[in-house]
């Protein structure tokens, strides 16, 4: 019997407060919509020089070179220990979460030698522990960490780590994958060489493109290689040639609509302006951690050291995790996320991402904890939540 025809796709309409993807503006959307271009065709090619100059404003860069990696973020992350690191090369990582911890197994993957700083997870990394390691081992190629940990919701400060990367010769790589477009990368003042992102948190774009920007002292170890990168698909060499002179050499289909995609939504986040989209985070972000407390709730990073995009806070003992957020989901159309690694089951973790990041957004999620967490066995103060958060924002 043949099959019937298949239905229309019409997704359910969420509001996305995990810790990623976010919501995606209704011109974002539309752009995917519109003509496909070649892959050489001049006028994609403009589109293409128009993308990398505005990321090389949202980094924060006058001249580092800047283009969108085909995948998410995690080709980001494998594109610059590919094409940074050789076997043999030595890379120190601080592991201070999730994130941290794939940085070593992807740079142990492409034959290096790692060795970790070890952080309990949910605090920032001392210079100090940073320098001391680095001191320990001779010809540390490449010194790598996290900026916004998304598993935890720490922000790892990266002026000094930076600086002790080049004081002991080494380059220095930014994870930037929840930070960029919600908190300032600054990639010139800090003097990074290589920084790498994702398209679906605080850019507010689908899924699919992983933005890096790539300074001078990588530039030159990257095209100085002894060896080619075990990842054709991912070998910078190969795409600067793509995305850079007069002469376009084809690599690879570029995903012309995620292209267009993140056009749009970095025109957005230039309309808006990157100081204002900074402070829209840090309100909201603050707004919802003063609610999270009102209602009782435990928050694993402190306010000195929070990212205020992602907001880790423990599962209240005697309430199951998976339960909770299912209802959330299922009742209140609201998706928050679950820990990672050893939080995995501990912890709800809470992004306020891009268009995500709104005060009805943080309103709406803590009057649904107001209801289901008493439902659920843990009691809290009627409309304690709302009222912290709202008193938050007019105070902001």
């Amino acid at each position: 019997m043949a099959p019937g025809p298949v239905e229309e796709l019409i997704p359910s309409h969420r509001t996305l407060l995990g810790p990623g993807p976010s919501d995606v503006d209704p011109r974002v959307l539309r752009a995917m919509s519109t003509p496909i271009l070649g892959y050489l065709d001049p006028e994609f090619i403009q589109i293409m020089d128009g993308v990398a100059e505005m990321l090389r404003e949202v980094f924060g860069t006058a001249d580092a070179f800047t283009l969108p990696v085909s995948g998410t973020g995690s080709a980001g992350m494998e594109a610059a220990l590919a094409n940074l690191l050789e076997p043999g090369d030595k890379a120190v990582v601080v592991e201070n979460g999730y994130f941290g911890l794939r940085l070593s197994e992807i740079a142990s993957r492409h034959g290096a030698e790692v060795i970790t700083v070890p952080v309990e997870w949910g605090q920032t990394a001392s210079p100090e522990a940073v320098e001391a390691e680095l001191k320990k081992h001779s010809n540390v190629k490449l010194l790598a960490a996290v900026h916004a940990e998304t598993s935890t919701g720490v922000l790892q400060p990266l002026k000094d780590l930076a600086k002790l990367a080049h004081d002991n010769d080494a380059l220095f790589l930014a994870d930037t994958v929840t930070s960029l477009g919600g908190s300032p990368i600054n990639f010139d003042e800090i003097d990074i060489d290589f920084a790498y992102s994702a398209t679906q948190k605080c850019l507010g774009s689908p899924p699919g493109m992983a933005p890096v920007a790539i300074g001078h002292r990588a530039l030159e170890v990257i095209k100085n290689r002894k060896e080619k990168p075990r990842s054709w698909y991912l070998d910078l060499g190969l795409l600067l040639q793509y995305w850079a002179g007069g002469t376009r050499v084809y690599h690879h289909t570029a995903p012309m609509s995620n292209i267009y995609a993140l056009r749009e939504s970095l025109r957005l986040v230039l309309e808006e302006g990157l100081e204002n989209r900074f402070a829209r985070h840090r309100k909201n972000g603050r707004a919802l951690r003063a609610g999270l407390e009102a209602l009782g709730l435990k928050l694993l990073v402190p306010e000195d050291r929070c990212t205020y995009q992602m907001t880790s806070v423990f599962v209240p003992d005697g309430i199951e995790d998976a339960p909770l957020r299912h209802r959330l989901l299922d009742e209140y159309k609201i998706e928050i996320g679950g820990g990672l690694g050893q939080f995995g089951g501990k912890m709800w973790r809470i992004g306020l991402m891009g268009e995500s990041s709104t005060a009805p957004n943080v309103l709406a999620l803590l009057s649904a904890l107001e209801t289901l967490l008493p439902q659920s066995g843990f009691e809290v103060a009627g409309g304690a939540g709302v009222a912290a958060a709202s008193k938050s924002l007019a105070a902001d």
